[in-house]
């Protein structure tokens, strides 16, 4: 079964409704060996969910989350990818949570500079949406920009920092292309993330059983990056993401279950109606 397919539109038209991640806070190509290089690789979703929820594992997600918060410059992508991804594992973990704090500096998103009080503003409540939910990408996208109006330039190199490593987690789980290598993410929204880090803008959005987003796309004539832009959308495999939705959201998935298919229920009907005259057929006396 999906997710109530409202939700997934909402989320569509919030991401066409506005920029997702600035360009000034998108990864940028470093020069010499400093980038670490991604293997793209099928993710074992099973091995993460054992090893993120076991105390004795050195993926445990307690441990990669206090790695993550104190800066530790030497966690892998191996360590990130555990961490982005099992995440859906965690208690906490709803697709579809939103911070309180966005709402915030919703209107100051939109202005191409800011005041040093706004600037101040943004920081705190972004810091705040971080520290609630620490893959919002788009918050710290915005907390990296309004860093570099600030020029708190270190501060925005360690977040430009996470922001790479977490969109590299995504990257690394395929290539997009097609079912069999969909990229793996941990929220809807993280799927018109990607596609606009690789220079394109979403159209529109399509699903596939048993759990497929796939996004059409078209180069973003904004993006003046050179690099190869003939995609014409991409897969985002969100099987986990629904599972966890609907263990966490019984009663949605009830409802989905009886709106799903209106035939059934005019069958289920109908089958009613030709007992209710077997029923009347037996009672008339024969003579």
């Amino acid at each position: 079964m999906r997710l109530p397919r409202l939700r997934i539109l909402t989320a569509c038209v919030m991401a066409f409704g506005c920029a997702i991640l600035s360009m000034a806070a998108l990864p940028q190509r470093q020069s010499g060996n400093t980038k670490r290089k991604i293997t793209v690789e099928k993710p074992d979703l099973a091995a993460i969910q054992q090893q993120t929820l076991d105390p004795n594992s050195p993926f445990y997600f307690p441990k990669l989350k206090k790695k993550y918060e104190v800066n530790d410059t030497t966690m892998t992508p191996e360590e990130f990818r555990n961490f982005y991804l099992g995440y859906m594992f965690q208690e906490d973990y709803d697709p579809y949570r939103q911070t309180p704090f966005a709402a915030k500096t919703a209107e100051l998103r939109l202005k191409p500079t800011h005041t040093k009080e706004e600037i101040d503003t943004i920081i705190k409540y972004t810091q705040l949406a971080l520290a609630d939910n620490p893959f919002d990408l788009r918050q710290m996208s915005f907390l990296i920009r309004v860093l570099k109006e600030r020029r708190k330039d270190m501060s925005a190199k360690i977040w430009e920092y996470r922001l790479e490593h977490l969109l590299g987690a995504i990257k690394s789980t395929g290539t997009g292309a097609d079912m069999e290598n969909a990229w793996c993410v941990i929220y809807p929204v993280h799927e018109y993330d990607m596609v606009q880090l690789l220079g394109y803008e979403a159209t529109d959005a399509e699903f596939y059983e048993p759990g497929f987003d796939r996004l059409l796309v078209r180069p973003d004539e904004n993006d003046t990056r050179r690099r190869d832009k003939s995609a014409t959308g991409f897969y985002f495999d969100v099987r986990i993401l629904q599972q966890q939705y609907e263990l966490k959201h019984p009663e949605d998935a009830d409802v989905e279950m009886l709106q799903e298919d209106p035939d059934d229920e005019e069958a289920a009907e109908e089958d009613e109606e030709e007992e209710e005259d077997d029923e009347d057929a037996d009672e008339i006396p024969a003579e």
